[in-house]
């Protein structure tokens, strides 16, 4: 649902492509290390049993450092409000200034598994076990 005027629906850039688009609905100027949060105007219903998750896009990571603060942000199924973008500027130099209408990140829809957490007294044993940041090697 559009919430503001100048609001775009997001759309895919190819055919069969997993990220829709997602475009600003208002500029900003995100100096040399700096995060803003982003507003898209739109509000979506994400459908029960899946989650919404917003990436970067490359091409922005590529050319202006433009990554997301919290990749993946994560929208849950029940939330109705605005979707916003955390961007962060890791360019170490160059201002990177946002207009309306430009594509800012990608929301790919993917289904979750709704588990219970239970409380074991122990769990079987694995082959990678406890190993963990670098156990498969650099």
């Amino acid at each position: 649902m559009k919430l503001k005027e100048g609001a775009i629906l997001p759309t895919r850039a190819h055919e069969g492509d997993a990220g829709l688009d997602l475009y600003a609905c208002e500029a900003a100027h995100i100096g040399p290390g700096e995060r803003w949060g982003v507003g898209t105007g739109i509000a979506l219903e994400i459908p029960a049993g899946h989650a919404g998750l917003v990436l970067p896009r490359s091409g922005l990571a590529r050319e202006h450092g433009i990554t997301l603060v919290n990749s993946p942000g994560l929208i849950d199924a029940g939330y109705r409000g605005e979707v916003r973008v955390l961007l962060l500027n890791a360019d170490p130099a160059e201002v990177f200034r946002v207009e309306p209408g430009d594509r800012i990140a990608q929301l790919v829809l993917t289904p979750i598994a709704v588990a219970e957490p239970v409380e074991a007294s122990a769990i079987t044993d694995s082959a990678r076990g406890e190993g963990g940041f670098g156990s498969s090697g650099s």
